[in-house]
């Protein structure tokens, strides 16, 4: 009898440690455990140790840390008709274990679905010059159109990058020419608004000369001395304009 006793003793203990050892649940810092007891969702529990109730309790673990979902290449036709594929990296973070649980089958794939009609809605409202040189605004933009989507799953939107932009190999050659002219614009420009300068400052130069009728003179001297000072053959003697026509005047009488 007292064998009997001490053998259903062992197996009531063996339960009991077994049935504790099973309502113990430990889920990590960066994770929730969703809780369905008979099928009804009780809410989220975590970080840390937890107690369940075996069988009647069932436990799906979620990760709250950001994932980089990346977005495939969307072949897109830009607002001015230019055929592109663009492709996109996208981080998602799961704020509301529980929504993202019951609302939604998988975050994840339906994420990365929505990123890409997203993507291709985003960039084909812009022209192929904003997509290249306003890249920060659009990905401003897609993230604030893609978090408004997932938001109801308990998915945040932290940021959307345009990692690359393809465009056709015409469209690269015609995109050269159009830099190459520009550059050209650039330097006429450049050249012309020198030339104004340079004419300007001879203006006030000789405006300087004719206020001063010496000045001539000692300008001429000036150049004689760079002139000889490097060790040229060459001779010039400045014959001043005044001579030249005291020379005409002479000759016409």
């Amino acid at each position: 009898m007292a064998e009997a006793f001490a053998g259903v003793a062992v197996f009531v203990l063996i339960v009991l440690v077994i049935f504790f050892a099973n309502s113990i649940k430990i889920v990590q810092e960066y994770e929730r455990g969703v809780i369905f007891r008979l099928g009804r969702c009780t809410g989220a529990k975590g970080p840390g140790v937890f107690f369940v109730v075996p069988i009647i309790d069932k436990i799906r673990r979620i990760n709250l840390q950001i994932v980089a979902v990346p977005v495939a290449s969307q072949a897109v036709i830009t607002k001015d008709n230019v055929t592109s594929t663009v492709d996109a990296v996208a981080y998602f973070q799961v704020v509301d274990p529980v929504a993202s649980v019951i609302k939604i089958r998988d975050w994840y794939s339906a994420s990365q679905l929505v990123a890409q009609t997203t993507l291709r809605s985003i960039v084909g409202r812009h022209e192929l010059d904003q997509l290249l040189s306003e890249r920060d605004r659009i990905d401003s933009e897609l993230q604030t159109a893609l978090d408004a989507q997932t938001e109801p799953w308990g998915v945040k939107v932290h940021r959307v990058e345009i990692r690359d932009v393809g465009v056709p190999e015409q469209m690269q050659r015609a995109m050269a020419r159009q830099a190459e002219a520009e550059r050209e614009r650039r330097a006429k420009i450049i050249a012309a608004e020198g030339e104004m300068q340079a004419s300007e400052k001879l203006a006030e130069a000789a405006a300087v000369i004719a206020a001063s009728p010496g000045s001539m003179q000692l300008r001429q001297l000036q150049t004689l001395a760079e002139i000889s000072s490097e060790g040229s053959n060459t001779i010039i003697f400045p014959i001043p304009v005044d001579l030249l026509e005291a020379v005409r005047t002479i000759a016409d009488r």
